[in-house]
């Protein structure tokens, strides 16, 4: 099975929370895809290592894998394509984490194009179409989006920066995990 962009997506909003039980519904409806569309991400997930069955219906990521994933092969799979200027969402450095590390110049930083978006700055394209929406309405999810944006789009330092703080933001809840091992 191969992994498609919205399974990170999915295994991203589980892992910006505690660890708790989701339905199907509940991740469809927060990240504007349906629950079949989670269960498939799910069970590719599962295929491919970054996640783990648990019992009927329940899973968990498998963080230490996630991170190595998003680290250093996300950038290769899935490049985000920049594009002109326009208002939207910011992301990469335009927004915290980063941004409160990083100086720049106003109207650089990159954003998602979105009505709902007060910011403006050079398109680039999202992991996902829903992601924008998923992260207006989730802090947490907005700053791995974020975060996973600098990883595939940023220069060295903000790429260096931005894994330290991935890093930081997934292992956060590791030991709440049930050990994938």
């Amino acid at each position: 099975m191969e992994l498609k962009p919205q399974d990170l997506l999915v295994l991203l909003k589980v892992a910006a929370h505690p660890p708790r039980r989701w339905t199907y519904a509940a991740l469809g409806e927060a990240l504007a895809m349906s629950a079949s569309e989670v269960h498939g991400s799910v069970k590719r997930a599962v295929a491919s290592g970054l996640a783990v069955a648990l019992s009927r219906g329940e899973w968990s990521p498998i963080r230490p894998s996630l991170l190595e994933f998003v680290l250093h092969g996300v950038r290769y799979i899935w490049p985000a394509t920049p594009g002109p200027v326009k208002r939207g969402v910011p992301t990469s450095f335009g927004t915290d984490p980063l941004a409160k590390r990083l100086t720049t110049v106003p109207g650089e930083a990159p954003v998602w194009a979105h009505p709902a978006g007060r910011a403006k700055g050079p398109t680039l394209s999202p992991l996902y179409r829903t992601a924008p929406h998923a992260a207006l309405a989730d802090p947490a999810l907005h700053r791995l989006l974020a975060l996973l944006d600098a990883l595939r789009t940023g220069r060295a330092r903000e790429r260096a920066m931005a894994a330290k703080l991935m890093e930081t933001e997934l292992m956060k809840f590791h030991s709440e995990d049930v050990d994938a091992s």
